[in-house]
């Protein structure tokens, strides 16, 4: 997924200029170490619920002052420092965006992702 790309096309839409002074980003990566223990982890292997992560970005949509969001999910096996979910949220204000894509992330991990560490 191209970033750059996206916020560009984003800016786009109708209706942009009037109601987003904020847009997040997140790019998760591959960690080169467990978050249980830190031990060395050489590989995940990532399954997305695109259904799932879909109805989760109309909800975060839907939330006071978000103009759009947008999830990108990549899916197999991935190596330490690959890319692997971005989510964006646009919308009015930081305190409304910020909470935002904080739901959304922690929704997203919690709710549609699935993901098991392959250690060395």
């Amino acid at each position: 997924m191209d970033i750059n790309k996206a916020l560009e096309d984003l800016k786009k839409e109708p209706g942009f200029a009037d109601n987003v002074g904020m847009v997040l980003v997140h790019n998760g990566i591959v960690r080169g170490w467990s978050r249980k223990d830190r031990s060395e982890v050489t590989a995940i292997e990532v399954t997305p619920d695109l259904e799932k992560i879909e109805e989760i970005r109309k909800e975060i949509e839907a939330y006071e002052g978000i103009f759009r969001a947008k999830a990108f999910a990549l899916s197999g096996r991935m190596q330490p420092g690959d890319d692997v979910l971005f989510l964006i949220v646009a919308g009015d204000i930081r305190e409304n965006v910020k909470a935002a894509l904080a739901d959304f992330l922690d929704r997203v991990k919690a709710e549609a992702v699935t993901k098991k560490e392959i250690f060395a």
